[in-house]
């Protein structure tokens, strides 16, 4: 899929090479749009990637206020980062909601904000309610930064004012004071893991109970993420796409306007965002490098892999999915969609489950990565494995090692997981032999026992 692989230590040292290779380069952080886009052939002439996600610089993960009173959001700060946030909970609930719609655990545990910002989907969930916020993009360059509201960041379908040697340092937002509500509603064709048919924001600032000021913004109903200057349902020109025709999607702007702004009037604009989501990302810092490196083809890729260090010589352009199938020979990690949507390819990439097939091969080097085959200690089962076994959840097995790693982790994070936890966990893992519900008593049983084995 690309022919060099670079990992940088700083968002300078990315911008350098940016300058270098031009627009035969393209940047990754969590790499959820870019694999696909390149395995799908979507993005072509590419032949370098340069990955940031690993880079040292505090500003890259933070989320904090700004001396200006804006709120600062890095280019590594990931959906489940702003899940996470109290503050933008206090001032960015509608961001957080939509973050928390965002795939599964394991594409927001890698997946992020700048990341949803460059690729400019009008689907894309986070753009609206930063759309609505006010938020600037901040763009650097060997040759200096500059920042440009998101209002104007954008020029036709995925298209940016952005020059191929600039890359985003992060975003910034007005925050939403005592005196303001906002909401984010989704319209999606099921219950997780879906794409907008369209998506909402609302943000009203209140002058007792008079409403002073509004925004409105709105995704996948026009080639870009627009703000409504006038009634919701005239000034979109939405498209007919497998979702849904036209026509559907005009009707339901006015539904779900009409449905936020109930919300803000009513003060329930909060309600479904779980105080205590299941966030399966374990403990482990953000992990940072010391220096920058480079993979082409046979330059060794060395990982602990399942507790031992590993080297290997080849795989350098594959995804790890295939990486760990064909080269490390860990056939428990399996390949269902290819697209991070079905879960089966779950593995642990330095302590957080990730779907394999969304992390390249070389992003693995100098990282931990644990895959289903390290479940079982000697002869000695994980509590989860066992609980499978015991309430009949395993089915054709196939999906199975994905539902194990999830479970895994969430009994790690969550020693007694609700049932509304244990939902959330597995909304990235799809069964296609029958339900779901043996797999949830396994996950409580499972509980149960890691419980009881610690007394």
């Amino acid at each position: 899929m690309w022919s060099g692989y670079f990992q940088v230590t700083s968002l300078d040292e990315a911008a350098g090479l940016l300058a270098e290779h031009g627009d035969k380069a393209r940047l990754v952080a969590g790499g959820t749009d870019l694999l696909i886009e390149l395995e799908r052939g979507q993005r072509t002439g590419v032949e370098v990637v340069i990955d940031i996600s690993r880079v040292a610089d505090p500003d890259a993960t933070a989320i904090r206020r700004l001396d200006d009173g804006r709120v600062w959001l890095g280019a590594l700060v990931t959906h489940n980062d702003v899940v996470a946030s109290p503050l933008l909970r206090e001032v960015a609930l509608p961001l957080v909601q939509a973050s928390w719609e965002v795939g599964a655990p394991q594409i927001r545990n890698r997946a992020t904000v700048v990341g949803n910002v460059v690729t400019g989907s009008p689907a894309n969930d986070t753009i609206s309610p930063l759309l609505a916020l006010d938020a600037a993009v901040h763009l650097t360059a060997a040759s200096g930064q500059r920042v440009v509201p998101l209002s104007a960041f954008y020029t036709g379908l995925r298209r940016t004012v952005m020059r191929p040697d600039e890359l985003v340092a992060g975003v910034s937002f007005a925050p939403m004071g005592s005196d303001a509500r906002g909401v984010f509603l989704k319209l999606g064709l099921r219950r997780a893991q879906a794409i907008s048919v369209i998506n909402v924001t609302a943000v009203v600032h209140l002058a007792g109970e008079t409403v002073r000021e509004a925004a409105i913004a709105l995704g996948c109903v026009a080639p870009t993420v627009i703000r409504v200057p006038t009634a919701a349902s005239q000034a979109p020109t939405p498209i007919t796409d497998v979702r849904g025709p036209a026509e559907y999607r005009t009707e339901m702007i006015a539904v779900l306007v009409a449905r936020a702004l109930r919300k803000l009037m009513a003060g329930t604009q909060a309600e479904g965002l779980p105080d205590a989501p299941a966030m399966l990302w374990g403990d482990t810092p953000h992990v940072t490098l010391d220096e920058r490196t480079y993979h082409a083809e046979r330059e060794a890729i060395e990982m602990t892999l399942n507790g031992q260090v590993r080297r290997f010589g080849h795989g350098q352009d594959k995804t790890l999915l295939d990486f760990l199938r064909e080269d490390a020979g860990l056939t428990g990690t399996k390949e269902g969609c290819a697209e991070g949507e079905c879960g089966a390819c779950t593995v642990f990439l330095d302590g957080a489950a990730v779907m394999a097939c969304m992390v390249p091969a070389p992003r693995a080097h100098g990282a931990d990565v644990v895959t289903v085959e390290h479940l079982k200690q000697g002869e000695h089962l994980h509590p989860i494995q066992s609980a499978f076994v015991e309430q009949g959840a395993v089915q054709c097995g196939y999906c199975t090692p994905g539902f194990l790693m999830a479970g895994a982790k969430l009994i790690e994070e969550h020693p007694q997981p609700t049932t509304e936890q244990i939902q959330h966990s597995i909304s990235g893992n799809l069964c296609r032999c029958t339900g779901y519900y043996k797999i949830v008593e396994a996950f409580r049983q499972a509980a149960a026992k890691r419980a009881a084995e610690r007394g």
